[in-house]
């Protein structure tokens, strides 16, 4: 008998407590943030060389959405039996987008006029530079030219660029193909099926490189940016973070409660999500487990595969707060006093800067650029200001705009009518755990007799 083996007749002890927790991916991410930051704390120079740990994790996530996205949203398309569903979809996503991004920015501007976090600090532009910060990207782009952007050169080059809304538009026309194609259409869906559980199986590898990933990035920026540089502008942190707390509780908990569900369940059944984008101050590492998790929860397949993804482009709720407080906080530490005409212009400028910025770390301080250098009230060299503590809000910024677009996805999905409201709640309250589970499952409830569900992969 082996030395290990349990000898007859024994009973085996559970696994322990602490055990059973470490298990949890949750816990594993928590672990690597607080480890993180001691690292960068105690040791600041190690902790700014883990960058590439946490870039490494973001890399290898980023090159599994492209084709996800293709998947996801091609097979949902294919498998609808109303095309016209498709676009109610889109119409109502972005009229939903259009007016949660707008209250964003008006709760902004009235906080940070308010509280006036940069009254009293009289900088003189003259002594600012706009040397080493990230602006060959923000220069302002019209409309023609958004709309012209979301054309890849290819059809294959969508899948291997770094932008969402071209892979969208690839997906949706694939789609509309197959779907018109009859059974020739009917049979490469069904392999476009297969080949997506075999990248959800990757995709659910990857994520147990999460915790590394949350290390290292945690440890570089307080390494590289160190817990006094939030002494300076603590003010304006603060009061952002309570901003952006106060957007998701009222705003996104209203909406919550308006579509029959609670937003405090539906914060714990993403729990995990939400550490990694804390770790690592980005929404893309968990698009993929969050078009998962929102079908689980009883959103259909098509609504998860057009909403959320298109909300990464065009519902950033973070950023749309971060742009009406940065930019104002910056005018009023220069002392330009900014009249409210000329404040609400500005707003309208962001509604269009905020638009197709990736939820990637830096993409809000770049639209931040973009709207300044599209109005003449405030010198783009006054970024310099805030570049250093920039970091510091990005997580809130990410945070909020992931869960701005879970709640966006399962409010449309129900407006649609293809929400499982039955098992969704079930969800949130626990009683059907998310595992994997690659067989079909049936809906809680038949109050939505279509689409059939899908298996849906899991991933942590």
């Amino acid at each position: 008998m082996s030395r290990n083996a349990a000898a007859p007749g024994t009973v085996t002890a559970p696994p322990s407590r602490i055990r059973r927790l470490l298990s949890h991916l949750y816990i594993q991410c928590l672990i690597g943030v607080i480890a993180g930051a001691a690292v960068g704390w105690l040791w600041p120079s190690v902790g700014a060389d883990l960058k590439p740990l946490g870039d490494g994790f973001i890399a290898l996530v980023k090159m599994m959405i492209a084709p996800i996205i293709f998947c996801t949203v091609v097979h949902g398309i294919a498998s609808m039996d109303n095309l016209r569903a498709v676009g109610r979809v889109s119409l109502k996503a972005l009229i939903y987008f259009e007016i949660l991004t707008t209250v964003a920015m008006v709760i902004g501007l009235v906080v940070v006029n308010v509280v006036k976090p940069g009254s009293g600090l009289h900088v003189d532009v003259s002594s600012l530079s706009t040397h080493g910060l990230p602006l060959a990207e923000s220069e302002h782009e019209g409309f023609a030219d958004f709309v012209l952007a979301m054309i890849p050169a290819t059809l294959v080059s969508a899948l291997t660029g770094n932008e969402i809304l071209p892979v969208l538009l690839v997906s949706v026309l694939f789609g509309f193909g197959l779907h018109a194609s009859g059974e020739a259409g009917l049979s490469i869906a069904r392999g476009v099926e297969k080949f997506s559980t075999v990248l959800f199986t990757l995709i659910r590898w990857i994520m147990r490189l999460a915790p590394i990933g949350a290390f290292g990035s945690m440890a570089f920026t307080i390494g590289n940016y160190g817990l006094d540089t939030l002494r300076h502008l603590i003010l304006l942190v603060g009061s952002f973070w309570l901003t952006a707390l106060f957007f998701v509780l009222v705003v996104l908990g209203t909406v919550m409660r308006l579509n029959g569900l609670r937003l405090l369940p539906f914060l714990r059944y993403i729990k995990e999500e939400l550490l990694i984008v804390l770790g690592t101050s980005s929404t893309e590492p968990v698009l993929p487990r969050m078009m998962a998790k929102l079908q689980h929860v009883g959103a259909s397949k098509p609504v998860v595969g057009i909403t959320l993804p298109a909300g990464y482009s065009f519902n950033l709720d973070g950023t749309a707060i971060y742009l009406t407080m940065g930019s104002v906080f910056l005018a009023q530490a220069l002392g330009i006093d900014l009249s409210l005409t000329q404040q609400l212009s500005m707003l309208a400028v962001m509604l269009l800067t905020s638009k197709g910025a990736a939820g990637v770390t830096g993409s809000g301080f770049i639209a931040l650029a973009a709207t300044l250098s599209a109005v003449p009230h405030v010198p783009v060299a006054a970024l310099a200001l805030i570049f250093g503590i920039d970091r510091f809000m990005s997580e809130a910024r990410a945070l909020t705009s992931l869960v701005g677009n879970g709640v966006a996805t399962l409010a449309v999905a129900r407006w649609e009518g293809q929400l499982d409201e039955a098992r969704a709640k079930a969800v949130l309250r626990g009683e059907i755990p998310y595992v994997y589970a690659p067989e079909v499952f049936e809906p809680a409830s038949k109050a939505v007799p279509e689409p059939a569900r899908e298996p849906v992969p899991a991933i942590g």
